[in-house]
């Protein structure tokens, strides 16, 4: 790949430290530069329990929009030396962007049609097209959870998560679309993803399935820094992985 697609980030982060998160979508993190408690907004709905562990560095990026309840906005965190996203709105940015210019690999042979597509009971995150008008249906999801090299996905247990992956296998099945599941690993100490089985058995169990099913799984890694976030390497699926 020629081209290195890069998300940059509107204004200079700033470094935090996390304190508690006493909810799904806020974090309290200490600035330390006016020793006051600020209010962070979390754009990741996952646990992240392995990562927000009271005293890491969070680095924030203070919101665009003055009316706004939280001025600051969570978009990575430093876990062992590595910063990982914690922040799924620019990875999703990020393919859009590769989607539009056609320089995904495996999927060049697709030009983006619509994001958000709704199809079945479920809204698709990509509706893709050949020259020869045949569709596919692709589905992101972010990867932080990592153990020995290894990304995991989820990090909960996501019963959506498996509805989606079973509608994508159903709909491969039928053939009027093709399908796909593209995991953006969030961090830089990932070398295979799989699905993570002893969180969500059900999910791990899915995703053998759809593998089974023809619906195609891709993978690749971002590269994160204080200025952006850019789009990484192909790294292999393996859903049948087995984790001592």
């Amino acid at each position: 790949m020629s081209e290195r697609i890069v998300v940059g980030f509107p204004a200079e982060l700033k470094k935090m430290t996390f304190m508690e998160r006493p909810n799904r979508f806020i974090l309290h993190c200490l600035n330390e530069e006016t020793n006051q408690l600020e209010r962070v907004h979390l754009a990741d709905p996952g646990r992240l329990m392995e990562l927000l562990i009271e005293g890491v560095t969070i680095y924030v990026l203070p919101s665009m929009n003055p009316n706004r309840k939280t001025k600051w906005t969570a978009v990575y965190v430093e876990s062992n030396g590595i910063l990982v996203s914690i922040n799924t709105t620019y990875p999703n940015k990020l393919v859009e962007s590769m989607l539009k210019k056609a320089i995904i690999e495996e999927l060049s042979v697709y030009r983006w049609v619509k994001s958000e597509y709704t199809y079945g009971s479920s809204r698709w995150d990509f509706l893709l097209e050949d020259e020869e008008k045949n569709q596919l249906l692709l589905e992101v999801k972010s990867v932080t959870l990592a153990k020995d090299g290894i990304g995991m996905f989820p990090d909960a247990i996501t019963k959506r998560g498996s509805r989606h992956v079973q509608e994508l296998t159903a709909i491969a099945k039928e053939g009027t679309f093709k399908t796909a599941i593209l995991f953006v690993v969030q961090r830089g100490d990932v070398e295979i993803v799989t699905g993570a089985a002893e969180i969500d058995p059900v999910f791990a169990k899915n995703l053998e399935e759809a593998a089974k099913a023809g619906v195609q799984l891709l993978s690749y890694t971002c590269v994160l820094t204080e200025q952006g976030i850019g789009w990484g390497n192909a790294i292999p699926v393996d859903p049948f992985l087995k984790i001592k």
